[in-house]
């Protein structure tokens, strides 16, 4: 690990990265300051793996793919393969250090499972990242059982959101039951052998009763969601991010997000809400006009506020971040200083 960051340039630290200016690329006032993480363009992160072979063939990479994200081969092998195999390293060390210490402590303990956070906005793609993330860390020494879980389950039912007032505000950090996701990466980590979390439909936008999911002690468990790096609540000492081993926040800039957003809510107008089971089923039968300005109004009112309130200030807590560009492409890459 010293040898590849050693031959990397330590930057300062852009304004936008204390969580007070919303687009990444802005410039900065603060160019001078102290940063705790180092920088690597596109072209450098792509050179630490030259010679790694892609596991994934392009129709696996096809599926892997969210909505409007032109994720391709040569992003999978220049961006996230580089990636995994750091965060394979990061796992290697991690049980390393656990042997070492429990050496040191002549106690035999086991080994618990590696923990990545993965966050960002809506339309952001972190649930490609994530499901991608899954797929190669699986293929890499160390790592052969990898599960991965949205917090999407840990929404309070819509019923629930309804009772308190909160339907407006689904996404919001205080639309989930956080009690029950700390619990359940607790147990994770802990080793239990089984451990259960409530399912989400998309479809129904709902959680589905009696559905669950269903983790097994794997080597890694990634965690996706768009609060997962948020700080203890207040009166509480702790916070599911706490457990993590990594954490990853994917970024750009809100103007592309928006427009991400937009592109996609359209994609899902002509597709999914046309199935009558659809919760948004109402919005099929909008003109294109229609749907554009009811994805922009969805997005003013909802997500952007939750992005620039909630999810950007806590960029500042990831172990490594994603820049994206507009056209959806990972730009650079930063990583915090051991």
């Amino acid at each position: 690990m010293g040898e590849i960051l050693s031959a990397r340039r330590w930057v300062p630290a852009p304004s936008d990265y204390t969580g007070t200016v919303p687009d990444p690329q802005s410039p900065s006032s603060h160019a001078a300051q102290i940063s705790p993480f180092i920088e690597l363009d596109r072209a450098d992160w792509a050179a630490l793996a030259p010679s790694m072979p892609s596991p994934l063939r392009e129709t696996e990479i096809v599926q892997l793919r969210g909505l409007g994200e032109p994720l391709d081969p040569r992003e999978v092998a220049e961006v996230y393969l580089p990636l995994s195999r750091l965060l394979n390293l990061y796992v290697g060390g991690t049980k390393s250090l656990h042997k070492v210490t429990s050496e040191f402590l002549r106690e035999r303990f086991e080994s618990t499972p590696f923990v990545i956070g993965v966050a960002g906005s809506v339309a952001v793609g972190k649930s490609t990242i994530a499901r991608l993330l899954r797929e190669l860390l699986a293929r890499w020494e160390h790592t052969p059982r990898v599960e991965l879980i949205t917090t999407d389950g840990f929404l309070f039912p819509n019923a629930e959101l309804e009772r308190r007032g909160l339907m407006a505000r689904k996404g919001f950090p205080e639309s989930y039951d956080r009690r029950a996701l700390l619990r359940f990466v607790s147990e994770v980590k802990a080793g239990a052998a089984e451990v259960r979390a409530p399912f989400y439909s998309h479809l129904a936008y709902d959680i589905v009763k009696d559905a669950q999911v269903t983790v097994r002690r794997p080597d890694v468990l990634i965690v996706e969601g768009l609060n997962v790096l948020q700080p203890p609540g207040p009166g509480h000492r702790l916070a599911v991010s706490d457990l993590f081993d990594f954490t990853i926040y994917v970024d750009a800039r809100t103007s592309d997000i928006a427009r991400w957003y937009e592109e996609r809510f359209l994609k899902l107008q002509r597709g999914a809400f046309a199935n009558p089971r659809s919760y948004f089923h109402r919005f099929a039968s909008l003109t294109e006009a229609e749907a554009r300005a009811r994805s922009r109004e969805i997005w003013h009112s909802i997500n952007e506020p939750n992005l620039l309130q909630n999810i950007r200030p806590t960029r500042s807590r990831a172990s490594l971040v994603l820049r994206k560009g507009s056209d959806h492409t990972v730009s650079s890459v930063l990583l915090r200083k051991l």
